[in-house]
């Protein structure tokens, strides 16, 4: 059978010749006993076992897998081990029993990592993921990986996030499994992600940047899955400062805000709003939310019935945050948000002189991005309050810019403004007439044209 397709439940229906291997010395009479005991049990009666004497079948199950090397067992055993843990994830805590403190817990599944087939490094992946979530918490005591006056060398703690974070930015970068070498790194991450040293690790291994592709709308059941653990690991990220340098720099924000635009999945929509919620205060990320339609994308959110609450609070903060940012943008961001946005109304700023004479060369960046926009609004709006301040407003770039009258016939704009001159609305057939004169007449008779 190909080990890529085994199943767990596949695994346990072998049978092992336990009483060989002590027969051989593999294992003690005492370790035959407790297997004995434990192997092909109910999980009502093997639950038992592991409340009574937990730390020993940990020995067990830790000790087979440093010194037995046969394929079928070391899966065997790591299938009893993902079960286990499985169904009770805080057994994991068993692995960090005061009883194992010279144990080295860690390196026969650190070791699996990148030597077995893809079940057994799978299961070795999360299976550390776990024991490993389990011991980085702060104690008074010392605890395994810290052997306090061992002579023997133990594997530390920072020898297993080196490697893990290692072989788990390996699998981003060059899958051991085609479908599930990606999906199984990402949701290991999604729990180490968790804790502060393993951040690091992460930003120090370079794994921001193999987060981004993976940040793109979702299809299917498995994809949104991808998905939603993906975002979890960039709202983690979020919390730490090194790597929020990472996220300013690629295209995190853009894959961000199209996720939410795009996606009806209530928990990656939540864990995405959390995320641009952390990130709003950081740097330029605020300016760039705004540049980026934002502020719509979240009102159009708000108006949807969604039943989680951290959402819903997480959505008004975001409003809220995003007021705040608009209020503190220059007058010319706020008229390319306006822009941007569709939303154009008769705002002080569009009939006042100085406004254009200060910001006539800002029209230029992007090569024309905001005056093309404009133009795009005259064919796409059905607004005419809209439409009626686009014709005002590129009669006002024909008058102030030297070459505004040539820069918009090159880009099409008459033919679209001389549509509207023949418009229902009174407002709409003004404006496009002034903009039709100023286009035909040129900046040097546009005093005359007042409207």
């Amino acid at each position: 059978m190909d080990h890529a397709e085994l199943t767990t439940e596949q695994v346990l229906k072998r049978d092992i010749p336990w009483e060989q291997y002590m027969t051989t010395k593999l294992i003690t009479g005492t370790c035959l006993q407790l297997l004995r005991r434990y192997d092909k049990r109910s999980e009502t009666y093997r639950s038992q076992l592991l409340d009574d004497d937990g730390p020993a079948y940990v020995q067990v199950f830790v000790g087979i897998l440093r010194d037995i090397f046969k394929e079928e067992t070391v899966e065997y055993v790591l299938a009893l081990v993902d079960e286990l843990l499985t169904a009770h994830p805080k057994r994991a805590k068993l692995f960090h029993d005061t009883s194992l403190v010279d144990k080295d817990v860690y390196e026969p599944f650190l070791r699996l990592l990148w030597k077995g087939n893809w079940f057994i490094q799978e299961k070795s992946c999360k299976i550390l993921a776990l024991i490993v979530s389990a011991r980085l918490k702060p104690q008074g005591t010392v605890a395994n990986g810290e052997a306090s006056n061992s002579k023997s060398k133990i594997t530390t703690i920072d020898d297993v996030l080196k490697g893990l974070v290692e072989w788990l930015c390996a699998q981003l970068k060059k899958p051991s499994h085609p479908s599930r070498g990606i999906p199984t790194a990402i949701s290991c991450f999604a729990t180490l992600l968790k804790e502060p040293v393993v951040r690091s690790s992460f930003v120090q291994a370079d794994g921001v940047k193999l987060l981004v592709p993976l940040i793109s709308p979702a299809s299917t059941q498995q994809s949104m899955q991808l998905l939603y653990e993906t975002c979890l690991c960039v709202w983690l990220l979020s919390y730490y400062e090194p790597a929020i340098e990472y996220l300013a720099t690629s295209r995190t924000l853009p894959r961000l805000i199209e996720v939410i635009r795009s996606s009806t999945k209530e928990k990656v929509v939540r864990v995405v709003v959390l995320t641009l919620r952390n990130l709003l205060s950081k740097g330029t990320f605020g300016a760039q939310m705004v540049d980026l339609g934002l502020p719509q994308i979240v009102q159009s959110l708000k108006a949807q019935a969604w039943s989680d609450e951290d959402l819903l609070e997480g959505l008004n903060l975001l409003e809220e945050g995003l007021k705040d940012n608009i209020k503190k943008l220059s007058s010319f961001d706020k008229y390319k948000q306006e822009v941007l946005l569709g939303h154009l109304d008769w705002s002080p700023m569009h009939k006042d002189a100085i406004f254009w004479r200060e910001n006539i060369t800002n029209f230029e960046e992007n090569d024309f991005q905001i005056l093309r926009v404009l133009i795009t609004i005259l064919d796409t709006s059905s607004d005419p309050r809209a439409l009626a301040v686009a014709c005002f407003d590129i009669s006002q770039f024909v008058q102030h810019h030297p070459a505004g009258r040539i820069i918009v016939t090159d880009l099409k704009a008459k033919e679209r403004v001389m549509k509207l001159m023949n418009h229902e609305s009174a407002e709409v057939t003004k404006n496009a007439l002034l903009c039709i004169q100023r286009l035909f007449l040129g900046a040097k008779y546009a005093s005359f044209l007042q409207a």
